[in-house]
């Protein structure tokens, strides 16, 4: 990722695009095809030396003209002085831009789909694994570890949906000239814009001003923001279920050689899953610069430029870093199975009101009355210390309804997880199915 938004990888894209122009000027007999090969040639950061351009660029103090420049010094015959024909400078960074951006969403998407499998496989192998589920950080129903982690894959699959509908309107560049009319380009002004994006794999800005619409950076940037505020809540969970207090997960952690802390030799912390919530911290910083970049005097000033050259570039780095360490970290969960049942059993049958409450409706007693019971049934079991069971077996509208035997059904956890495992399956077959493999 980060080659990919280097010094370097700008410049080598940049090239790229001027050889494109190049040859849609070819392709419309504005120029030869002999020249258009050999400004080919010569985009290439194997002939065109790096330190060359920033020699120019300290006489010119512009960076594509510096690398223009070093591009034409380079060239044969007259080749060089067809470089950068018709073309104003932002047709050029923009559509190495959409590049940069085309190849960074392809790991975004590998990243992506590497941690969709590993979801997928923990969900599979704990599909039936009882948990407590919890709501306002209270005991609410049991669920399974499955199924929370199916909850994750099903918001994988939709970042991925997303990502793959915004690609054609983010990886677009612009060949338009000054100000986007194309005046420059002459009577062929469409037809080379067209040329230069099916060349490069990418779509265009159909009118454009000097520069493509920031709103697709800001398209961009609040995705990948979305993306990253989703790890930091998978990475708040593991954090919170790693509590002490908890301990039903923890974090892969070398015992032979990892140190916790510089003077609690105990510790383990959840350092990766407090790694990802901070770098979500910044990457969301960088959605409000981006909503500003769009807001360009007339047909644009140079404001955006200095913000893009971190926004664009940090945002990718930041989410690929947060991508592979939260895949690191589920790949290596340690999933305490024990600890979770001996969480569910220190609820005291009290996550078992919903169940015995819906089972009292389906024998008869109206809704709002079984409620009332279940919670007078709660509320005594709580003040008293005793569990649920206890109290409902000594309430007489309860028991004239209810068999002790079915009342000790109704409680077991296990049998009130719902469609938890069905949900578990489909999401694993969805991943399947998407990923063309096998979990």
């Amino acid at each position: 990722m980060k080659a990919i938004f280097s010094e370097k990888g700008r410049i080598q894209y940049q090239m790229d695009v001027e050889a494109a122009l190049a040859r849609a000027h070819a392709s419309v007999g504005a120029i030869s095809e002999s020249d258009a090969a050999e400004i080919g040639r010569v985009a290439s950061l194997a002939v065109v030396d790096v330190s060359r351009i920033k020699e120019i660029e300290k006489e010119t103090n512009h960076d594509l003209m510096a690398m223009v420049k070093a591009m034409t010094e380079k060239c044969s015959g007259d080749a060089g002085k067809y470089i950068h024909l018709g073309a104003t400078s932002n047709d050029i960074v923009d559509t190495a831009s959409a590049l940069q951006i085309k190849a960074a969403l392809q790991i975004v998407q590998n990243d992506l789909d590497a941690l969709l499998f590993t979801f997928a496989k923990l969900a599979k192998r704990e599909r039936d694994t009882l948990q407590m589920g919890r709501t306002h950080a209270q005991f609410a129903i049991p669920i399974t570890f499955g199924f929370k982690i199916a909850g994750y894959m099903a918001e994988l699959f939709r970042h991925r949906e997303r990502l793959f509908e915004i690609m054609p309107r983010i990886c677009a560049g612009k060949m338009a000239g000054a100000v986007g009319t194309g005046a420059a380009l002459g009577k062929n002004f469409s037809r080379i814009q067209i040329s230069v994006m099916m060349d490069l794999g990418l779509t265009y800005e159909p009118a454009a001003t000097q520069v493509v619409g920031r709103d697709r950076y800001t398209e961009l940037v609040c995705l990948l923001a979305n993306i990253a505020t989703s790890l930091e809540r998978y990475g708040t969970e593991v954090r919170n279920l790693q509590r002490s207090e908890i301990a039903e997960v923890s974090e892969p952690f070398d015992a032979a050689k990892q140190v916790g802390s510089s003077t609690m030799a105990q510790k383990r912390n959840p350092i990766n899953s407090e790694n990802v919530t901070g770098l979500a911290r910044i990457l969301r910083g960088f959605v409000i610069p981006t909503f500003e970049n769009q807001v360009l005097w007339h047909e644009r000033d140079l404001s955006n430029s200095s913000a893009e050259r971190f926004t664009i570039p940090h945002v990718f780095v930041i989410l690929d870093e947060m991508l592979v360490k939260m895949d690191k970290v589920f790949s290596g969960l340690e999933v305490h199975s024990d600890r979770m049942l001996a969480n569910i059993e220190s609820a005291r049958g009290l996550i078992m009101a919903e169940p015995v409450m819906m089972r009292l409706t389906e024998k008869g007693v109206g809704r709002q009355d079984a409620h009332e019971i279940l919670r007078e049934a709660s509320m005594r079991a709580v003040k008293d210390g005793i569990d649920l069971r206890e109290a409902l077996l000594e309430r007489k509208d309860v028991m004239s309804v209810l068999s002790e035997e079915e009342l000790s059904a109704v409680m077991d956890p296990a049998n009130y997880v719902g469609g938890s495992r069905d949900i578990v399956d489909k999401m694993v077959g969805n991943a399947e199915e998407s990923l063309g493999k096998k979990v």
